[in-house]
């Protein structure tokens, strides 16, 4: 009996190795890469992308490395499976011996996966608490006003329901509304509704926030980096042309905006302002939605940006 085991401790070890090979492989296959790296070769692992924004940044840093880490058990996990299935097979009619208790195993299938828990709520919240975190002094207000079905963007000389409106873009039925935000800059979004709950989300922002209404509002920042045109949704079914409430992003240069803004402030309308920055005057990443009421007139650029996608 003590040869037969004796024999046997070589291959359990060899079995044992070859798990931690494994393992082995994987973190030399991720090692030397930043975590965008990982994701964009793994597709990021499910995840939409890494955001155009410093705080949907942190959100995919998070999803991508928690993702590795179960990628790190799961292979341990699995590993261990077949090498029981492999080592503890029936090799006879006798009955393999009866082992009640294995304290140093109990010791760590209790202790691992709560050290793990921990390290993942550690890093979430601290996640969180960022992607939530206010600043004293953000560089621009932008109250949100949602209404069945379309938005109104206004511009804001301070925070709270005292500050006073510099200038609006309001969509309607025929006008994709585009909201125009620096990048490099912190932008305080302040939501409200007209009517009923919308949801404000732009997909590239990775998160979005519920506009909810009478005196709750929703009150969060975002600091974009990265320049471009976006499309944003109503995220929250509220109604018959909810799957059209629609309206575009676009992030520019700080210089570009102050022109913008100024060119807004002077009574220029959102298309004129836009063309007096150089950019395409109508929405190109969505397009207006069809009331079904009968002929209606699109605007020519959206026309046009649609034929051209």
């Amino acid at each position: 009996m003590g040869a037969s085991s004796s024999a046997t401790r070589p291959r359990a070890a060899k079995r044992a190795a070859g798990l931690g090979l494994g393992g082995a492989l994987l973190l030399a296959l991720l090692a030397g890469c930043s975590v965008e790296d990982v994701g964009s070769k793994f597709g990021h692992f499910g995840w939409p992308g890494p955001g155009v924004s410093l705080q949907a940044h942190k959100m995919y840093d998070l999803w991508i490395a928690s993702v590795i880490a179960a990628l790190i058990v799961g292979v341990g996990v699995w590993g261990l499976i077949f090498w029981c299935v492999i080592r503890y097979r029936k090799r006879g009619e006798d009955l393999p011996v009866q082992t009640r208790f294995n304290m140093p195993m109990e010791v760590l299938y209790t202790v691992t996966p709560v050290l793990i828990v921990a390290v993942l709520f550690y890093y979430t919240a601290i996640v969180q608490t960022d992607v939530d975190k206010l600043s004293k002094n953000p560089d621009q207000i932008v109250q949100i006003t949602a209404f069945k079905w379309n938005w109104e963007f206004d511009y804001r000389d301070g925070m709270g329901t005292d500050a006073k409106t510099v200038t609006s873009t309001i969509g309607s039925s025929d006008v994709i509304p585009i909201l125009v935000l620096p990048v490099g800059e912190k932008i305080r979004f302040e939501e409200t509704s007209r009517d009923v709950i919308h949801s404000f989300w732009v997909p590239e922002l990775l998160f979005k926030r519920d506009v909810m209404p009478g005196d709750v509002r929703n009150v969060f920042e975002v600091t974009l980096d990265k320049e471009g045109r976006y499309v944003g949704r109503c995220a929250e079914l509220c109604g018959t042309y909810h799957a059209f409430m629609n309206f575009e992003l676009v992030a520019t240069s700080s210089a570009k905006f102050d022109q913008f803004l100024a060119a807004k402030k002077a009574g220029q309308s959102t298309q004129d302002a836009l063309t007096a920055i150089g950019e395409n005057p109508y929405a190109t990443t969505t397009q207006p939605f069809d009331t079904r009421r009968g002929t209606h007139s699109w605007n020519q650029g959206a026309e046009t940006a649609a034929a051209g996608k």
